[in-house]
């Protein structure tokens, strides 16, 4: 049974940036995990202009929780978070976010609480739309350095089949998480994700 002085996500937010063009990049596993996520909850993410973004609600794991992915491309991804949790109500502390990280090898993953921003445009910009608050959980899922220091290229890149693999054992591993997460707590989920290799890492 999960703690009940432990504050659970009742906004889970997938990041990335719209548009075919950046379907499938490094850039937007966050959205594309939130996809797969509103696909097991039997959901629908549906266009909303009030919250600049594409959001759904839905049952998981038997708590009531609301999913968003930010249209306003990734460097305003705050305004579209804000305007939703305004609306709601939802604290900072009751938001999850799921997104790219360049520090962790493709398909590994790193679930944390608050912290620092590490260089993330989306991150930042919440960050700073929810009055410089930084105490929302992250979802952190590795996409790898660049070989070249063209970061932009990189994030904004399809990643290699055997990077793809990998991150897409990620998504599985992280869409059970998140339902130990509500049902067991937050040490067993972060024991689950944070421990997570894909097959031909290990």
């Amino acid at each position: 049974m999960t703690d009940k002085c432990q504050v659970l996500p009742k906004l889970i937010v997938g990041l990335g940036n719209p548009g075919t063009q950046y379907a499938n990049t490094r850039d937007n596993v966050g959205v594309d995990f939130l996809q797969l996520l509103a696909d097991d909850m039997h959901v629908t993410l549906q266009s909303e202009s009030r919250f600049l973004g594409m959001s759904a609600r839905g049952m998981l794991a038997d708590h009531d929780v609301r999913l968003l992915f930010p249209t306003t491309f990734m460097n305003e991804s705050g305004r579209s978070v804000a305007a939703l949790c305004t609306f709601f109500k939802i604290a900072p502390e009751e938001i999850l976010v799921v997104h790219d990280d360049l520090d962790l090898l493709p398909g590994h993953m790193k679930l944390k609480i608050g912290g620092g921003f590490a260089g993330h445009n989306g991150l930042k910009s919440i960050g700073a739309c929810l009055g410089n608050n930084q105490n929302f959980m992250r979802l952190r899922i590795g996409i790898g350095m660049p070989p070249s220091r063209d970061v932009i290229s990189w994030v904004l890149g399809r990643c290699a089949p055997s990077d793809r693999e990998d991150i897409d054992e990620a998504y599985t591993c992280a869409l059970q998480a998140l339902k130990t997460l509500y049902t067991s707590g937050l040490q067993k989920a972060t024991c689950a994700v944070n421990g997570f290799k894909p097959a031909q890492n290990n």
